[in-house]
């Protein structure tokens, strides 16, 4: 089979996503383009070559939509002839967006492709593609959960619960984040990844000196009344604190065989070892990455022991936690130099931004293996393990 590798990985830093954020003002379509053409640019292939760019994004309306990956890689220069796409598989979109990269070169069908990501979350807001749609369900879905879906911040209460995971264990893990990626950003770990874009050269929302005494004092994100009597055994434990934010941000990355990149003169930086796609109660919704793990680990031949760094999304604390606990993971190992709740997670965007820095970070810490997971709306979970050249 014909190997794949990544030859460069890069990011935009990632913004707050409100009207006051660093990166509110650019277009999403720029805000894309601005990762796609850093891209093109440190590495200095002609995008010519290029087969294809598969762009993951979420809300695919207004500006995100009409396959927005097409209109971005024209506004980053690339040649007309060149094809792109975009793949909406929530959270993990821009991660499926690798899978289907990597998938594609190892087939034969690709030679050299981008995966990549975006989400302009304070100018596109989450559910804005829902909007003039009465019943987004179906009489079928309807029919088979008759007590109806929740939305992510409950189940991530129910995870709370069910895993019994104390809210100070959840503030605890939110300011290991925090301290984790703010000092990754002083000794320099993300330089190496980042394409500063309008002014903003360092990631927005990572904050330095918390307690747990001040997270204490933050109120329930999502309490709600009839919801508790829905499920009595939440007691609201899940906050802004310990939850990923709104965010902007894009991340592109450039996927080939290993003989083409030799051909081209480009020393790779890792190679795609193992997928795994894997689905889960839509209820807790985002458990996923406990059985898409299992799934990798089996498939890859590998176990827990042998992967030196872990990017697991932190969408909500009590995900990543419930799955270190079912798992057996070391923590230490996980998200090493911060992960979303203090560094962001702009949707279609955050696959790729976790695979550029789990590429650099495999680098950086001397590691061989690192496995990326991702919890996605519907009960979804993308997982991979990349193997450091």
């Amino acid at each position: 089979m014909i190997e794949a590798v990544i030859v460069d990985a890069v990011r935009t830093p990632v913004g707050r996503g409100k009207p006051n954020g660093a990166l509110h003002d650019v277009n999403s379509v720029d805000l894309l383009a601005h990762s796609l053409r850093a891209l093109v640019d440190r590495t200095g292939i002609d995008p010519a070559v290029i087969d294809d760019v598969i762009g993951g994004v979420v809300t695919q309306v207004g500006e995100q939509a009409l396959n927005i990956t097409r209109r971005a890689l024209l506004a980053a220069g690339y040649p007309e002839s060149v094809p792109g796409v975009s793949v909406d598989r929530q959270c993990g979109s821009s991660q499926q967006s690798l899978h289907f990269a990597a998938q594609g070169v190892m087939s034969g069908a690709y030679d050299v492709v981008v995966a990549a990501g975006v989400e302009s979350m304070g100018r596109v807001p989450m559910g804005a593609n829902l909007t003039g749609s009465d019943d987004p369900l179906g009489e079928g879905f309807r029919a088979r959960y008759p007590e109806g879906w929740v939305g992510q911040g409950i189940s991530a209460e129910l995870i709370a619960a069910r895993w019994d995971l104390p809210r100070t264990r959840l503030d605890e893990f939110a300011l290991t984040s925090h301290a984790r990626a703010a000092e990754a950003t002083k000794r320099g770990s993300f330089d190496t990844q980042l394409t500063p874009l309008a002014g903003l050269t360092r990631d927005e929302g990572i904050r330095e000196g918390g307690d747990l005494g001040t997270l204490a004092r933050l109120r329930p994100a999502y309490y709600d009344e009839a919801t508790g009597r829905r499920f009595p055994q939440i007691d609201w434990r899940v906050t802004a604190a310990n939850a990923s934010p709104l965010s902007d941000g894009s991340a592109a990355v450039l996927v080939m065989s290993r003989s083409r990149a030799e051909e081209l003169g480009l020393t790779p930086l890792a190679r795609f070892h193992s997928f795994a796609v894997a689905a889960d109660d839509p209820l807790y919704m985002l458990t996923a990455i406990i059985p898409a793990t299992e799934k990798l680990l089996a498939r890859a031949g590998l176990t827990l022991a042998d992967i030196d760094l872990f990017e697991v999304n932190e969408a909500f604390s009590p995900v990543v936690l419930a799955w270190a606990d079912e798992l057996g993971a070391d923590l230490g190992r996980v998200n090493v130099n911060g992960g979303a709740i203090a560094i962001g997670h702009p949707l279609g965007a955050s696959g790729a931004r976790l695979a550029t820095t789990l590429t650099h970070g495999l680098h950086e810490h001397g590691g061989r293996f690192g496995l990326q997971v991702m919890c996605e709306a519907g009960g979804l979970a993308n997982a991979m393990v990349l193997e450091r050249l």
